[in-house]
């Protein structure tokens, strides 16, 4: 492809940016059909004129028009299914504009009508179709309660509000934070975004900075419902708890920490003290033993709890011994230093009796107090993992995960045969983020952008991408790292590819307002990975990925996807990386056609301890067929002058 060895090229390793899919949209003839009735659910409802459409001779006709809570028109696409009561016979539709479908060429007959949709409980009714007049039918559907915190959660944070947030982190993170200024940013964020689970993090931190533990709480808790596996706000809750002498609820949410994050010392640390409250001395001694061989040093507070956790099992000269150390050791807590001898007189004194009560009690204050302050989690710069993301799924619609992804292959299979070449400009956004989340220096660039396809042995899709630089001569990519094969994503549902991932469709979603099937994928350990990698100096490292896309209700057409590493790569310090790429379709008026086409692409990566974010945008597309003569011409650039054969730029 010409690149340049010296950069870092992000892409795949043997099946490359393949992302076109067919588009033949389904479609309605408007004809102008007398007779159609126009009901209202409401008096009030302002409804525009109803369209006319065409249905074969001797068959039905059905329109429906789908309304939301207080019959208002719904504002996403609602799934419709009609079952033939007398054959079983089963036809699917979506809803189009202004909320209404239809269904034509209806044997007349019996019919089980459902309508489901994102957010909104299933309705379901019998319909008659009968020759005598074309069937309008209006449905109201009623919002599902269980629904309503899942929409909220993965509602998209207004930039407003994530500004805010980023100055209310950057705020907390100092050693000495103005509490005041912080609260100040994140009240105003909390007041468009207050289903963000991160949000709800960061204002139980505030909280327990500011020792309203009680309310710390109650955030941390709102955090956790909304995203479960949000390991740093379990951690905080249980420390939360603690602090208000809660054990059992402490104990239960830093049991949880725990099982995600095994470690780390504090959640260790902080479960043995639990356990060490509540008397149970075993599991007390086991967690703090863990957490000091975790730690290394500094495990005064972990020896305390384990001193008594020993003695509280009768082991006293073994508890004595555990504490004695804390005072030969270089103490991070000196203050515990006078707590611990008179513990340790304590338990000398007893003579046998049971010194567990007034042994729990003696560093219960204080132990806690002096453990460090907090530290707010910061990762927060890229999206949600996969499988942390919270999906609104519609309730008691089954989905045939073969047939869907079945269908879906077939769009993406007929890009070998119909397509040679493309090409498009390409508006290149890259920008460097902090440790904090914080947006750093940032370029632009603008490329001519040609891809080509072919299928050089059966089964092996090849796509070559090849970039010139439209504004200047400049050599190599931003911070010289090149990314290409974005939209190979498309190629996971190839049938050639397909088997080499497990693949589950979770059910009815909605992207943008249109009803999609959710499907989620996982690269399977057994089966080659030809889709994704890194070039770096002359190696290549497969990346094995898992993801989850969104796919057209009806006609089977990828309009999202998402993807993110299965695993880090730590031979070249890849840690993480997640791509979103959106599609939407092209026409090509020379060719009488439409493409499903990327629209955009964003990657996110933490690559040798640098952060990076970046967007390449696809616009003014040249589509170049096979079976036509320019499918043997080279392709011409979409610009002003065509570039001179020179060597091609890396990017």
């Amino acid at each position: 492809m010409g690149r340049n060895v010296r950069d870092l090229a992000v892409g795949v390793l043997r099946l490359a940016g393949a992302y076109l899919l067919i588009n033949s949209l389904l479609a309605f003839v408007v004809l102008g059909q007398p007779g159609l009735k126009n009901k209202k659910p409401a008096e009030s409802l302002n409804r525009s004129p109803m369209p006319s459409y065409r249905t074969a001779p001797g068959t039905g006709l059905v329109v429906l028009t789908v309304f939301g809570e207080s019959a208002k028109a719904l504002d996403r696409q609602a799934l419709i299914k009609l079952v033939n009561v007398a054959n079983q016979t089963i036809t699917w539709q979506t809803t189009e504009d202004l909320s209404r479908g239809a269904l034509t060429d209806l044997p007349y007959g019996k019919y089980e009508l459902e309508v489901s949709a994102v957010g909104y409980l299933s309705t379901k009714k019998e319909v008659l179709v009968t020759k005598s007049e074309p069937l309008q039918i209006d449905i109201e559907l009623r919002r599902d309660p269980a629904a309503r915190q899942s929409d909220e959660a993965v509602r998209i944070v207004l930039p407003r509000a994530r500004k805010a947030m980023k100055e209310a982190r950057s705020e907390l993170v100092l050693n000495a934070p103005d509490l005041k200024r912080a609260q100040k940013y994140l009240d105003d964020a909390y007041a468009s975004a207050p289903f963000s689970a991160e949000l709800n993090y960061m204002l139980g931190y505030l909280n327990f900075r500011k020792k309203d533990y009680k309310q710390a709480a109650n955030y941390l808790e709102t955090a956790m419902k909304l995203k479960p596996t949000f390991t740093p706000a379990l951690t905080l809750l249980g420390r939360a708890r603690l602090m208000q002498h809660n054990y059992a609820e402490a104990q239960s949410a830093l049991e949880g920490a725990v099982a995600a994050e095994r470690e780390n010392w504090l959640t260790h640390y902080l479960l043995a003290d639990a356990h060490l409250q509540q008397k149970n001395y075993s599991q007390a001694r086991d967690e703090a033993q863990i957490a000091i061989a975790q730690k290394k040093r500094d495990v005064t507070l972990a020896r305390i709890v384990l001193g008594q956790a020993l003695v509280g099992l009768g082991s006293e000269e073994q508890g004595i011994e555990a504490l004695s150390l804390i005072l030969k050791e270089s103490l991070h807590y000196p203050i515990a230093a006078e707590h611990v001898r008179d513990l340790i007189k304590e338990v000398r004194a007893r003579e046998g009796g049971d010194a567990s009560a007034e042994i729990a009690a003696v560093l219960e204050r204080d132990s806690l107090e002096e453990l460090d302050r907090p530290q707010l989690s910061v990762a927060t710069w890229q999206p949600p993992g996969i499988d942390d993301s919270r999906i609104p799924i519609a309730p008691n619609v089954p989905c045939a995960s073969e047939k869907v992804v079945e269908e879906a292959g077939k769009h993406v299979a007929e890009l070998a045969d119909d397509v040679a070449r493309f090409a498009a400009i390409e508006d290149l956004f890259h920008q460097s983020v902090d440790e904090f989340g914080n947006p750093g220096n940032f370029e632009i660039r603008k490329y001519n952008y040609v891809a080509s396809i072919s299928e050089q042995q059966p089964g092996f899709l090849e796509i070559n991408e090849d970039r010139i630089d439209r504004l200047n001569d400049r050599q190599g990519s931003p911070d010289g790292i090149g990314t290409t094969g974005f939209a190979a994503l498309a190629l996971v549902f190839h049938p050639h590819m397909r088997d080499n991932f497990d693949m589950q469709c979770e059910g009815l979603g909605d992207w943008h307002g249109e009803a999609s099937w959710v499907v989620h994928f996982r690269q399977r350990d057994d089966k080659p990975n030809r889709i994704h990698g890194y070039n770096l100096s002359g190696s290549s490292y497969p990346v094995a990925l898992k993801g989850r896309a969104w796919i057209t209700a009806t006609t089977y057409r990828i309009l999202h996807i998402e993807s993110e590493m299965v695993r880090s790569i730590p031979q070249i310090q890849l840690v993480s990386e997640h791509q979103i790429v959106e599609y939407g379709p092209v026409r090509f008026e020379k060719k009488k056609t439409s493409l499903w086409l990327p629209k955009s692409a964003e990657i996110y990566f933490d690559f040798q301890r640098h952060r990076y974010y970046r967007r390449h945008s696809f616009d003014h597309y040249m589509l170049f067929s096979v079976d036509t003569e320019e499918k043997r011409k080279e392709p011409v650039s979409p610009v002003e002058e065509t570039p001179k054969p020179t060597e091609k730029k890396p990017g």
